[in-house]
């Protein structure tokens, strides 16, 4: 059974006015007893000013009937708003919402019905967030949104603007992709910020090295194995230090899966297998914990700031370029002595250059550098456990790091041979 579009698009005006009607009614209803509540108007009221933004456009689809019942509605607001400012409110909320209102019958007329439910499905959802945005709002830092707005602007206006032809013999990327690769890294990485900064603020420390290891393994690494030192040998934390390097190797197949999805397929085998290996010492770890920990505070820089961005776009090039070098005159060798030293570093540079470099080597030798940087990370992180949280109370969890790490690099070897 067909039903005239003008039918449908008047009922779900009508529907959907009356739905944030009543949401607006309970907004309304919570807020009254405070200082600013000012609100105007019933469900009643809202509903037909949605049945008015219809018929106002389907009369005139010129939009000035619709133009002049909007100038009209927004002289009778700011009457009432002009004496409520008298009484010390200064609410507009309801305005705003009666003109998202308004909007809804052209809404349904000229676009895809899916417009208009998502439309209302968020300003539903916006009225009932208010605590949740508050709470939101206290505890962010405004300069983390600062730093965000300054990297859409990078990405959204400044990257279309860059050349995409290659600039160098030396760099096989052309500086539009060059960048896009660096956006699109940290914002993998501002995923994992978010969530260990934000949604998990007072986590413990396994879920601390398990989110951690989607944003730095390194640093998370770091600062558990400081929590070692300070509060004595812990199960736990050994388990979340362990957990971090497993979400390490899962982090880069999803990256090799972004840039090269043959690569990803390759690398796909061993660094599973060494994800599962890792989980499986931090299980037998939480088996052996006989007391409860509290949580931890990670503490890191924003990978959305634009000096960080630059250095990992400079690094990038950097690796890039001294990737194409080694492997045009030093061939396999120097590739394997590279990709170890860079292991010792932030790999992510380095592993980023090999997904989307072109080289004069295959892509088995190419998966070979990726493991033994991978590994050689690893090796790093095992120091780095023993020197912060000291060689007794640390010598676990960094004996299984670099076991993972030295198996790693053997993998790598052994599919050369």
């Amino acid at each position: 059974m067909n039903f005239d579009a003008n039918v449908v698009g008047f009922g779900l005006t009508i529907v959907f006015s009356f739905l944030i009607g009543l949401e607006v009614k309970t907004y309304n209803r919570h807020i009254s007893t405070q200082k600013n509540s000012g609100f105007f108007g019933t469900t009643r009221t809202l509903t037909f000013i949605g049945v008015l933004g219809y018929i106002f456009y389907k009369i005139d689809p010129t939009f000035k009937l619709y133009i002049s019942g909007f100038l009209g509605y927004t002289l009778l607001y700011a009457l009432f708003y002009t004496h409520k400012l008298k009484e010390g409110k200064s609410s507009v909320l309801l305005y705003l919402v009666s003109l998202l209102i308004y909007s809804f019958g052209p809404l349904v007329v000229l676009f895809p019905l899916w417009m208009a439910t998502f439309l209302f499905v968020v300003v539903i959802f916006v009225l009932n967030a208010k605590g949740m945005i508050e709470r939101v709002s206290e505890s962010t830092d405004t300069t983390e949104f600062e730093t965000m707005g300054k990297m859409v602007l990078l990405s959204g206006v400044i990257l279309p603007l860059l050349p995409d032809k290659q600039v160098s013999e030396f760099i096989p990327l052309s500086p539009f992709k060059i960048w896009m690769a660096v956006v699109i890294i940290s914002a993998i990485s501002y995923g994992g910020y978010i969530v260990q900064k934000y949604l998990f603020p007072n986590r413990g420390y396994f879920l601390t090295g398990l989110i951690g290891g989607l944003y730095s393994s390194t640093a998370t690494t770091v600062v558990l194995a400081k929590k070692i030192a300070s509060t004595g040998q812990n199960a736990v934390i050994d388990a979340g230090i362990v957990a971090s390097t497993s979400m390490m190797y899962l982090r880069l197949i999803v990256v090799a899966a972004i840039f090269n999805a043959s690569i990803a397929k390759l690398i796909l085998l061993p660094f599973a297998v060494f994800a599962v290996i890792g989980f499986s010492i931090s299980f037998i770890f939480l088996g052996n914990h006989k007391s409860k920990t509290k949580g931890v505070a990670f503490v890191d820089h924003n990978p959305l700031e634009l000096g960080t961005a630059l250095l990992f776009a400079f690094l990038f090039v950097v690796m890039m370029s001294l990737t194409t070098y080694v492997t045009e005159h030093y061939g396999l060798h120097g590739l394997q002595i590279l990709s170890f030293i860079t292991g010792l570093t932030d790999i992510d540079p380095f592993i980023l250059s090999l997904l989307t470099g072109k080289y004069s080597v295959g892509e088995t030798q190419i998966v070979a550098a990726i493991l033994i940087a991978a590994g050689s990370n690893n090796l790093l992180k095992g120091i780095y456990t023993l020197w912060f949280a000291g060689a007794k109370m640390g010598v676990k969890s960094a004996i299984s790091i670099i076991l993972l790490g030295i198996g790693t690099i053997s993998w790598a070897l052994g599919s050369l041979s």
